[in-house]
């Protein structure tokens, strides 16, 4: 067990394992996935937290997450101000886990914790991440199963990274690697991808498939538009991540070449024939100056927009997520940290 040392005389232990559930009216499924994964962690013999993530729930889900942390000091209870979403979520839970290793999973009892040793044994060989593979889907075939593997294939032709299933949350990281990659919008299943980037190595793993034991998905078919469009950012990001002028400068370098030419042509053809340009190619002269114009925004776009996200998702700039408080139970008693 690792230990990290507060103030003087206070010694703090750091679990190995952190497990990071994200929760949104979820108060049926709370209790029960609480105890299973106590079981699993218990059983596993090693330290361990649990990172229990309400994103704004209007039920009874974080109630019974602050009883839970009132008497088990391993767990740790993030209550956001609202209903952020899933990627913020989790990003809330990876910023404030402590282990050395981190599981995430939905809180629904989709994902089955026994399923946990099975990661735990490829993070012991020296993987980076390893990610769930529902191999064998139980959704509906027309609305979820053919959509979703169409949209895996893509991702993995876009990204490079050769996984099966990208779109479950189920996936467990060494601490260091969560460090190193921003989360917004729907960029939690990317995670694999966008690590790769920094040399990562994944490996996928089976997992079960559970119908969900109680109420309905959350996360509808719009989904998958933000997706998409996430996904244009990951490919984006893994081929111009630190250069994006190149691809800014390229469109722009293009258009104003083309509008130069153009109005070059239009200029020689004045000087040597006397044409009247405005009479004769009037619709030309305009389309000419616009390449020029969109030549110039793109890459005046592009640099200011790359300074600007950059800036957004610095360790030290705004995060995704607002923080109302912090449970934490430590030695029988529970405290709470306000952000």
């Amino acid at each position: 067990m690792c230990v990290q040392e507060l103030t003087p005389g206070i010694i703090k232990s750091v679990p190995k394992y952190s497990i990071v559930v994200p929760f949104h009216n979820e108060q049926e499924s709370v209790t029960e996935l609480y105890d299973r994964l106590k079981a699993v962690m218990e059983a596993n013999g090693e330290s361990f937290e649990l990172v229990f993530v309400d994103d704004g729930s209007r039920d009874m889900t974080f109630p019974l997450l602050q009883q839970i942390a009132s008497v088990d000091s391993r767990v740790v209870v993030i209550k956001l101000r609202r209903n952020f979403g899933q990627t913020p979520a989790l990003a809330a839970g990876f910023d404030h886990a402590e282990g050395e290793f981190v599981i995430a999973m939905d809180g629904d009892l989709q994902h089955d914790p026994y399923d946990i040793p099975a990661f735990i044994g490829k993070l012991q060989e020296g993987y980076d991440i390893v990610s769930g593979w529902r191999k064998e889907r139980v959704d509906n075939l027309v609305m979820r199963r053919i959509p979703s593997r169409v949209a895996n294939w893509l991702m993995s032709k876009l990204s490079g990274v050769d996984l099966h299933d990208f779109g479950t949350t189920y996936k467990a990281y060494r601490r260091d690697l969560l460090d190193q990659v921003p989360l917004y919008g729907e960029l939690h299943r990317f995670i694999p991808a966008l690590a790769s980037w920094y040399g990562a190595t994944i490996c996928e793993i089976p997992i079960k498939n559970i119908v969900r034991p109680q109420g309905a998905s959350h996360y509808g078919i719009s989904r998958t538009f933000r997706v998409f469009f996430d996904l244009i950012t990951i490919r984006f990001l893994l081929k111009y991540m630190m250069k994006p002028l190149h691809f800014f400068g390229g469109l722009g370098m293009a258009g104003m070449f083309s509008g130069m030419m153009i109005a070059v042509w239009l200029a020689v053809d004045k000087l040597l024939h006397g044409t009247h340009v405005m009479t004769e190619h009037g619709p030309l002269l305009m389309f000419s100056a616009v390449l020029i114009m969109a030549g110039v925004q793109l890459l005046a776009l592009g640099l200011l927009g790359d300074l600007q996200v950059r800036h957004f998702h610095e360790p030290t700039s705004g995060m995704p997520y607002r923080v109302a408080k912090v449970i934490r139970s430590e030695e029988g008693e529970e405290s709470e940290i306000h952000e």
